[in-house]
């Protein structure tokens, strides 16, 4: 087998949330991989950034601005995004929202705010792409899950991400085995704790817990996550569906 397999020259892929963290880097991956890439997210000034970035590093990425909570403009942005990539092989369901609050504290808002964008947006984001991909015969969703879907993260609470997070998946699994028939390779990634705004890993309160209790005794950065979205959008991925694939150091394993 030749290892052209972990190359996406040729490819096409959208990934939501991608002007920030994670999802940036999950973009810029993917590019370097050698795919066309679309990034979908609501801050259009901050995308813009992310794109001229990426051009500067000789990148191509195409801006969709979108509220993925809003299906008109949910499917208005996998409209766009197939007309500038001629096609749709690859998406990454980055975007998500958290709020640390113990569950007495947790408002109807916050918790409809964290399913709304984790859950539901990217079940709709799924369908919209699914269909384009059930007409190509194939293609591979990646679903950004979470250690919080496994385990309950300390010291912070955090109820309403921890059970989107579990949706996830198990959506994940749901959609692997009902549209493996179709070409079509679903799974996941669960990271562990990664420095990005969403986590802040500095803080010294939360050393305890997030670093000294990791085998590895340390956080992740973005770029470290990246390369196992890239695997499993990838060919190399080929005969794997319905997987969550934890990239944590370790953290639950205890």
């Amino acid at each position: 087998m030749s290892y052209d397999v972990f190359s996406l020259t040729g490819r096409t892929a959208l990934v939501t949330g991608g002007n920030q963290g994670l999802g940036r880097a999950f973009a810029t991956a993917l590019a370097r991989a050698g795919a066309r890439v679309a990034v979908v997210a609501r801050d259009g000034e901050r995308t813009q950034q992310v794109v001229d970035a990426a051009r500067a590093d000789g990148l191509e990425l195409l801006r969709v601005d979108a509220d993925l909570t809003d299906d008109a403009q949910l499917e208005r942005a996998v409209g766009e995004a197939h007309a500038g990539l001629g096609s749709i092989d690859v998406l990454v369901n980055n975007a998500g929202v958290c709020f640390h609050a113990p569950s007495w504290d947790v408002t109807d808002e916050q918790w409809s705010a964290v399913f709304d964008l984790n859950v539901r947006a990217l079940w709709r984001t799924s369908l919209a792409v699914g269909r384009v991909m059930r007409e190509a015969g194939r293609g591979s969703i990646v679903n950004i899950g979470s250690i919080s879907g496994m385990i309950v993260n300390r010291p912070q609470l955090q109820p309403a991400y921890n059970a989107s997070k579990a949706a996830v998946h198990q959506l994940t699994r749901s959609l692997a085995a009902e549209w493996a028939p179709l070409g079509i390779r679903v799974n996941a990634v669960a990271p562990g704790y990664v420095k990005t705004d969403m986590a802040p890993v500095d803080r010294p309160e939360f050393r305890r817990h997030w670093i000294e209790d990791a085998p590895q005794q340390r956080y992740a950065l973005p770029e470290e996550i990246a390369p196992s979205v890239v695997f499993l959008a990838s060919d190399a991925a080929s005969f794997i569906t319905g997987s969550v694939l934890v990239a944590d150091g370790g953290y639950t394993l205890w």
